[in-house]
């Protein structure tokens, strides 16, 4: 469990004598040289990761044809700049102690890999696919194999960059790399063949892959790189678990079930990442049976706002009660399955 202090807690450690007087003044001092290495809902670094995100769409989905114009050459040059540009400044700033913006940039940087491979490609005349100049748009839109450069040179280039900036979020553009490169493998072996149900399936296996590797390295380092990878496996994974037609009962009833067990995972984790999707699967769930039931019905919106409410209260139960059932539910487990859990962070 982390607590957070400030002076007035301080003060009251020294008038009860836990502290002598001009102790808490020096740890104070102490707490605030350190960096902050743990990411918060605190203004700041909410705007960190949204000024990350903004120019991590801003040099790829939402790079427009325009750039594609500018010709191979000065592409090349200016994506090998701002990469350079932004681990470089990612960089300075990680030695300054700013771990959380330099380690941003860090993953702006290794978000910039395919733009760069892209541009190296069409200068060398390497560039397997036929189409036009608004190409790299599509590498975040279609499925096709001529992508594989590009995704292997960022895992790579994302590998080096956990090593120079260790930074969790990091993970986030190699992971998205990786499931491009599941699908696109994919796409080699089926050919033509390769529909949007196979697409499907691939991602929810790859998720499921991903997830299981998460949860092998959650809590063997310092800093929680699990959790960006959950979040993408479970990305890959329920989206694809979502999107697969389903014409019977019995296999809407499964789809409940399997949110369901997510909701168990985020018990037995204490990973909030799991509550979230799985409290969504089964709240379409409960939302498909509520409006077969009262269909036409005036009731229908009167229902699904009792849902809402018992979601609610449900996430209430568990905030004040998360580390008893978290506890009741390892203590169910076989000696054997607690090896493979990671031990609690928080």
């Amino acid at each position: 469990m982390t607590f957070k202090l400030d002076a007035a807690d301080l003060t009251r450690a020294v008038q009860v004598g836990v502290l002598q007087p001009g102790q808490d003044q020096a740890l104070l001092a102490f707490l605030r040289q350190q960096p902050q290495t743990h990411a918060s809902l605190q203004l700041a670094h909410v705007a960190y990761y949204f000024g990350a995100l903004l120019i991590i769409g801003a040099m790829g989905w939402l790079l427009s044809e325009a750039w594609m114009r500018v010709g191979d050459l000065a592409l090349l040059l200016i994506s090998a700049s701002y990469l350079l540009l932004f681990t470089l400044c990612g960089h300075i700033l990680w030695q300054r102690g700013q771990v959380i913006p330099g380690g941003l940039l860090g993953a702006v940087a290794v978000s910039l890999t395919p733009l760069l491979v892209f541009a190296v490609q069409r200068m060398l005349g390497l560039w397997p696919l036929d189409d036009g100049q608004d190409a790299y748009h599509d590498y975040y839109v279609y499925v096709q194999g001529g992508w594989l450069v590009m995704e292997l040179a960022t895992v790579i280039v994302g590998a080096l960059m956990l090593r120079l900036l260790p930074f969790p979020f990091i993970v986030m553009p190699i992971a998205l790399a990786l499931w491009f490169m599941s699908m696109d493998l994919t796409e080699l072996a089926y050919g033509e063949g390769f529909a949007w149900a196979e697409r499907r399936w691939v991602s929810l296996w790859f998720g499921l892959l991903l997830l299981l590797a998460s949860l092998w390295i959650d809590g063997r380092c310092k800093q929680d790189f699990a959790f960006w990878g959950y979040l993408a496996g479970l990305l890959a994974f329920w989206g694809g678990l979502s999107l697969m037609d389903s014409v019977s009962e019995l296999g809407k009833a499964l789809y409940c079930l399997i949110n369901l067990s997510l909701i168990g995972f985020a018990v037995l984790l204490r990973r909030t990442v799991f509550m979230i999707f799985g409290a969504l699967g089964v709240a379409g769930y409960l939302g498909y049976l509520a409006h077969r039931v009262f269909e036409d019905s005036l009731l229908f919106p009167v229902v699904l706002s009792l849902l809402g409410l018992a979601v609610i209260g449900l996430g209430l139960v568990y905030q004040k009660r998360r580390v008893g059932l978290t506890r009741f539910l390892r203590s169910r487990l076989p000696t054997s399955w607690l090896s493979f859990l990671p031990a609690l962070r928080r």
